[in-house]
């Protein structure tokens, strides 16, 4: 889950639960989509192609 004003309507016990269910201890913040995405349109992707970059504070590999 990542904090944005859709988000922000959830209870703060279940933001804590969610938290701590993810490796980094934390919720996604925007800017950390923001740097992924803003790798992705730069020159320093350009080696990249057909693959899915996971931004989830690593829960899927958990």
């Amino acid at each position: 889950m990542t904090r944005t004003d859709m988000t922000a309507a959830i209870p703060p016990e279940k933001r804590e639960l969610l938290a701590a269910s993810t490796p980094l201890r934390r919720l996604g913040e925007p800017d950390d989509i923001a740097a992924v995405i803003t790798f992705l349109a730069s020159e320093e992707s350009r080696w990249i192609t057909g693959r899915t970059i996971l931004t989830d504070g690593g829960i899927t590999g958990a």
